[in-house]
């Protein structure tokens, strides 16, 4: 897995205009949570989708951007929790143990195909 570090609020706004090229994943990841160690892992042990970037946020120490999470792309703030952009919004969020990587390239296939 290539993950890009989301550490600063400013890559949000990156995050949106680049969703309109191609999809953007961000991944908030609890270091103190089992559930976030296994989905984490879930994630990492799968091939990563060509033509999408995957974030990874650390939700301890960026608590703020979580915040900023929840409000811009208008989801509920979960941990662990994944979210898929596609132009401009959140057009699909899963959290705790219904993380997985087969259902992140379902709804990417989904959105390629029309």
């Amino acid at each position: 897995m290539n993950w890009i570090q989301l550490n600063s609020i400013t890559q949000l706004e990156d995050i949106a205009k680049t969703s309109y090229e191609r999809p953007q994943v961000i991944f908030k990841h609890s270091t103190r949570c089992s559930i976030s160690m296994v989905a984490n892992r879930r994630l990492n042990d799968a091939d990563q989708p060509a033509n999408t970037d995957f974030y990874f946020l650390d939700l301890l120490q960026y608590r703020d951007i979580s915040n900023a999470i929840a409000e811009k792309f208008s989801v509920y703030h979960e941990s662990p929790q994944i979210l898929l952009i596609h132009k401009g919004e959140c057009i699909y969020d899963e959290s705790h143990s219904s993380i997985y990587m087969r259902d992140i390239e379902e709804e990417l296939s989904r959105i390629t195909s029309v």
